[in-house]
């Protein structure tokens, strides 16, 4: 990706390639995510998936069924290793698979302890069938960094996370979670946030132009959630978002629109983008 295929002002971070798709370089990537209970659910929902519209799925775990017991059933990772590598069976080869455990308190189905948060993601990156596993930035900091090393040595890409539902923060603080995230070693830097007003939506993109045109080393992935934010996740390419969730049937999060309407609109406005 050259300087010049970006709009102007924004930088051009080093972009973090998963199989085939490179986050960071291009136009935004559409990521589908998967809500699945066990690995017959999800050979399913694999065979409804546009694959000529999205370029990676997030295997959403905390939707697995009875991952609220890791750690005490040994069981569960069974069922966990099995859902990853039933996943990865049924995709094609150059489709990229995230995996994800979100918290509660970020916005997931369940909360675990800090020490089984970080096994279970150990768990996930030896299991050499998810090519990016994304971390919340508020986990316990040796959890975080054990979690973080363990990724960088098996060479898993982390995505690092940060959700806030209570609102929006100010600009700075946004950015200041953006700059965190590339301390502590994320690969790919995310954050979501609640807008309450339109104004909300426009500090988001605001602290992501801040974030990509002054700080960035690493791509960034932002938005505003629910309805009020859907704008964001259709123009955050423009001020250097690398990557939007769209869904296949019921959404995984609040403001998600479907799959293919939203490759639709990022092609249109990356095509808008490009030097003439």
């Amino acid at each position: 990706m050259t300087d010049a295929s970006l709009p102007s002002g924004l930088s051009s971070p080093q972009p973090v390639l998963l199989r085939s798709v490179a986050l960071g370089a291009g136009r935004a990537k559409v990521c589908v995510p998967l809500v699945r209970p066990d690995a017959a659910g999800l050979r399913d929902a694999v065979a409804a998936l546009p694959l000529d519209v999205l370029d990676l799925v997030e295997l959403r775990i905390d939707h697995l069924e009875g991952i609220e017991r890791f750690g005490t059933d040994p069981g569960v990772a069974t069922g966990v290793v099995a859902a990853l590598a039933a996943l990865r069976e049924a995709l094609p080869d150059d489709v990229p698979v995230l995996a994800t455990f979100r918290s509660r308190q970020e916005g997931g189905r369940h909360a675990l302890p800090a020490e089984a948060y970080g096994d279970l993601l150990e768990l996930l990156v030896g299991s050499g069938a998810c090519d990016a596993v994304d971390v919340e930035m508020f986990t316990e900091p040796s959890t975080l960094a054990r979690v973080v090393a363990g990724a960088h040595a098996a060479g898993v890409p982390v995505v690092m996370s940060s959700h806030d539902f209570a609102g929006t923060p100010p600009q700075a603080e946004i950015v200041s979670r953006l700059r965190t995230q590339q301390n502590l070693g994320a690969d790919v830097v995310k954050i979501a946030v609640m807008p309450r007003t339109a104004r909300d939506v426009l500090t988001l993109l605001a602290a992501t132009e801040e974030f990509c045109s002054e700080h960035a080393t690493r791509p960034a992935i932002t938005m505003a959630m629910g309805p009020l934010g859907t704008a964001s996740r259709l123009v955050g390419e423009s001020f250097g978002s690398c990557l939007s969730f769209g869904a296949v049937g019921a959404p995984s999060a609040p403001g998600q629109v479907d799959a293919r309407e939203l490759r639709t609109v990022i092609d249109v406005l990356h095509t808008a983008s490009l030097p003439r």
